[in-house]
């Protein structure tokens, strides 16, 4: 029996206790084998998604070095990684804002103060439970 690697998740906020507040959200997803890994700015996010390609970004807009559009525009044009799900977890929830995710190939829009049962519902979604990301 083959063993699949984990899945692999990327919590994006300048903010520290609002990637702790999330990672907190998905601490469960540990024991289902689920890879939490955080970044503060969209340059590092970068570099880790390069690196560790995860499943999953959960990514704020209004972010240093790099806001959170571009780095999706970067993900999904640039590095053409369509497989990475990018779901914008933020406070500009404006239809304008809400458009421009969508433009720059997000997956998904999230507002902040956000549910934590919704965020969880829809990680596990996400990622499915056989380790595979679903669409």
């Amino acid at each position: 029996m083959t063993t699949s690697p984990p899945k692999k998740l990327l919590i994006v906020d300048d903010e520290a206790y609002i990637r702790l507040l999330i990672a907190q959200t998905l601490e469960d997803l540990d024991d289902e084998g689920v890879l939490i890994l955080q970044a503060e700015n969209g340059e590092d996010a970068l570099k880790l998604i390069k690196q560790e390609l995860p499943d999953l970004v959960l990514l704020d807009v209004m972010i240093p070095r790099i806001n959170g559009f571009e780095v999706c525009r970067i993900i999904k044009r640039e590095l053409n990684l369509k497989d990475v799900y990018v779901v914008f977890l933020t406070a500009k929830g404006q239809d304008y804002d809400r458009k421009t995710g969508e433009d720059v190939g997000a997956n998904g829009y999230m507002t902040k103060p956000f549910d934590p049962d919704e965020l969880l519902e829809m990680v596990v979604k996400v990622l499915g439970r056989d380790g595979t990301p679903v669409a």
